[in-house]
C-alpha cells in the first residue's frame, strides 16, 4: 500500500475559492463540513478516531476535570481523546495536539519546560526520546515563541517541516501526520484578508509546495485537510462569566486585591474559547438562561450530545475574565500563560502592543480538503 502523509491546518473553504485558489501545489481542494466546535483539539481528535466530539470528549482546546474541580487548557495527554485511532503503531505524529503517549512510532510535540522563577525552556517532546539530541544538533532549538504569542509567526511552519522531513528520512514511516500552524495567527491578529493575512497565506503556499516535493520523492500520497476557518471580528468580546458573577453563580475569591476563581463554591462556569463557550456545573440550565436572555449568545445549530454549549453572536468572540475592573485582574492575566488561564485568550498576541483580536473561529463551517 502507497505510503501516506496526512496535513492538518487552518484551511476554510471560503478562504480558498474567494482566493481562487483552489487549486495549491498540485492538488485540487474541495469542500467539507467541519466538525462543531471548529477549533484545533476538537477537529484534530475527530480527525485521528473518525468520531464526533460527543463520543471522543474533546469539546473544547480545554477540558473540565470534575475530579479536580477545575478547567484546563492545552492539555497534552492523548489519553484525554476517546476511541480507536485511525492510524496504527508504525505512524508518525507531528506536532499535534494530544500526542503525548499516543501508541506511535515517532512523535513531535511542543512541550516547553516551566522553569521554577517564570520563563521557559524551549524543548519538544520526541518519541524516540533519544531523537531530541539529534534534532537540536541538526536544527537548532525549536522557536517556540514563534508558535504562539505575541512573537508568533508563519514562518514557524517552515521549522514543523524541517522536523517533519529529518524524521521521516531518519525512519521512512508509512503514515504520517502533520500539523501546520501557519494560517493560526496573522487572521486573529490582523483579521482575514488583511496584508499580514494574505503574506501568510503565500507563505502557506510555499510549505505547501515544499510538503509535496518531499511527498513525492518519498514516495507518497499526501492528504490535506482542514480544520477551521477563521472569520472577521466586528464586535467586542463577551463575558459570560462577568455576567454569571453578576448572577452569583460563578463565586470569586479575593486574593492580594486580584479576584481568582472560586470553583469549590461555583455552580456553573462558562469554559470560554474561541466563538463558543461550554457550560460547567450544577446550574447550567439556569446559566444558559440567563445567557440567552441578554441576547448576546445563540445556540448552535447543531448541538454537541451532552454538552451545554452556546455560541458568541456573528462577529463576537467570548472572552474568559470574569471582572470588569482591570484591578480586579489575577496575575496571569497580563502574560502569555496558556496552561493557568481558564480559557483561551487570543489577546495574548497583543501582550507587547496595543490591538484587539480581528479573527475568530468555533462555528461549524466548510472546510477545504485534498488528496493527491
Amino acid at each position: 500500500m502507497k505510503k501516506l502523509t496526512v496535513i492538518c491546518a487552518n484551511l476554510g473553504w471560503r478562504t480558498l475559492a474567494g482566493r481562487r485558489a483552489t487549486k495549491i501545489a498540485g492538488l485540487s481542494f474541495e469542500p467539507r463540513e467541519s466538525v462543531f466546535p471548529a477549533v484545533t483539539c476538537v477537529a484534530q481528535a475527530s480527525l485521528r478516531t473518525g468520531l464526533p466530539p460527543a463520543a471522543h470528549g474533546m469539546v473544547a482546546n480545554g477540558v473540565w476535570i470534575d475530579a479536580l474541580r477545575k478547567p484546563s487548557f492545552w492539555e497534552q495527554n492523548a489519553g484525554l481523546v476517546k476511541g480507536r485511532r485511525v492510524w496504527d503503531r508504525n505512524s508518525g505524529v507531528f506536532f499535534f495536539q494530544q500526542s503525548l503517549g499516543e501508541d506511535v512510532k515517532l512523535i513531535i510535540s511542543p512541550a516547553p519546560i516551566h522553569k521554577h522563577g517564570g520563563g521557559m525552556v524551549m524543548s519538544c517532546y520526541t518519541k524516540p526520546t533519544e531523537l531530541a539530541g539529534e534534532l537540536r544538533r541538526r536544527l537548532g532549538t525549536f522557536p517556540l515563541w514563534r508558535y504562539w504569542g505575541p512573537l508568533a509567526s508563519p514562518k514557524v511552519g517552515r521549522k514543523c517541516i524541517s522536523h517533519f522531513e529529518t524524521m521521516t528520512v531518519a525512519h521512512d514511516v508509512p503514515e504520517a501526520f502533520l500539523y501546520l500552524p501557519t494560517l493560526d495567527y496573522a487572521a486573529q491578529k490582523y483579521g482575514p484578508g488583511s496584508p499580514q493575512d494574505l503574506a501568510a497565506f503565500a507563505e502557506f503556499t510555499r510549505q505547501l509546495e515544499r510538503l509535496a516535493d518531499l511527498c513525492q520523492r518519498r514516495g507518497c500520497a499526501m492528504e490535506v485537510v482542514g480544520d477551521y476557518e477563521i472569520t472577521p471580528v466586528v464586535a467586542p468580546p463577551l463575558r459570560p462569566n462577568a455576567t454569571l458573577r453578576a448572577a452569583g453563580l460563578f463565586r470569586t475569591r479575593e486574593v492580594a486585591g486580584m479576584a481568582y476563581p472560586d470553583f469549590y463554591q461555583s455552580s456553573v462556569f462558562a469554559l470560554c474559547d474561541h466563538e463558543f463557550c461550554v457550560l460547567y456545573g450544577e446550574e447550567r440550565a439556569k446559566a444558559r438562561d440567563i445567557l440567552l436572555a441578554t441576547g448576546d449568545y445563540e445556540l448552535p445549530p447543531s448541538p454537541v450530545e451532552g454538552y451545554d454549549i452556546l455560541l458568541a453572536r456573528s462577529g463576537a468572540w467570548c472572552e474568559y475574565k470574569w471582572w470588569t475592573d482591570r484591578r480586579e485582574a489575577p496575575d496571569y492575566a497580563s502574560h502569555v500563560d496558556i496552561h493557568n488561564k481558564p480559557g483561551f485568550d487570543p489577546a495574548e498576541l497583543f501582550l507587547f502592543c496595543r490591538g484587539r483580536v480581528m479573527g475568530t473561529h468555533g462555528r461549524q463551517c466548510q472546510v477545504a480538503a485534498a488528496l493527491s
